[in-house]
């Protein structure tokens, strides 16, 4: 087959053209559209209240996200909870730190940060192992994040305050692509939940990440191109590893 319109369920990058997508469209003559399958919501203060949740009795918070410090604060607004001077704020990264500033005074308050990744941050949590710390989550989350901080019995409180949805795609022409691109299990469940009849047929499925390549599997769907691998790092880069394998194929048996 030949591969001509991409769907990729994410927002499309800010400079396309310059973007490992933009290079692909060039490179291959595609067409490339991009669509965001899923959306976060904020679970409101009395759905939170009903799940006994709480905000009171922690000294310190651990935040893994933009959207972990947005729908703290909106929840503690909700809640009407005064939050104290004294709470440390524990940060997944950098960007993350400084992304408080949106509600906090940087400067007068106790922050840390990790690097990236949540084993780095581990590393500065376990120096502070006297503290109650809270965990705003999403209900879709990654457990190895849990099973860190219980490991190294840090005493947590998990939080969902916000979730992950199926976006509204009734604007989308699914059959017309040729392959779809996913990134989390959440975007397998939202093309089942927008398309209950779809049928993969011929088309290809992209997906990064095991969990994400789980989810293809147990929708009945196959999985043409995962991603990462020891050759594609990336997953524009197994997209073009498998494209140029594609074109090899198609001009020894002489197809265009």
């Amino acid at each position: 087959m030949k591969v001509k319109n991409i769907l990729v369920s994410q927002p499309q990058p800010a400079d396309l053209e310059r973007s490992p997508y933009g290079e692909l469209c060039k490179k291959f003559n595609l067409n490339i559209d991009f669509h965001k399958f899923i959306k976060v919501e904020g679970i409101s203060a009395k759905e939170f209240r009903r799940s006994k949740g709480s905000f009171q009795d922690h000294t310190a918070i651990i935040l893994t996200s933009r959207h972990a410090v947005d729908h703290f604060f909106r929840m503690a607004k909700e809640l009407r909870f005064e939050i104290p001077d004294s709470l440390k704020y524990f940060c997944i990264s950098e960007s993350t730190a400084y992304y408080l500033q949106k509600y906090v005074q940087y400067r007068k308050r106790k922050i840390f940060y990790g690097k990236q990744n949540f084993a780095d941050l581990m590393d500065v949590i376990k120096k502070h192992k006297d503290e109650t710390f809270l965990v705003p989550s999403s209900d879709i989350h990654k457990q190895t994040m849990f099973n860190l901080l219980e490991a190294d019995k840090i005493n947590y409180t998990k939080a969902v305050i916000y979730k992950t949805v199926a976006s509204n795609l009734s604007h989308v022409e699914i059959d017309k692509y040729d392959m779809m691109i996913f990134f989390s299990p959440a975007g397998i469940k939202s093309l089942q939940t927008n398309f209950p009849e779809y049928q993969q047929g011929e088309k290809l499925i992209a997906a990064f990440g095991p969990t994400t390549a789980k989810a293809v599997k147990e929708a009945g769907m196959k999985l043409n191109i995962p991603a990462p691998t020891h050759s594609s790092p990336s997953m524009t880069m197994a997209i073009e590893e498998f494209l140029t394998k594609m074109a090899k194929e198609n001009r020894r048996n002489g197809r265009k």
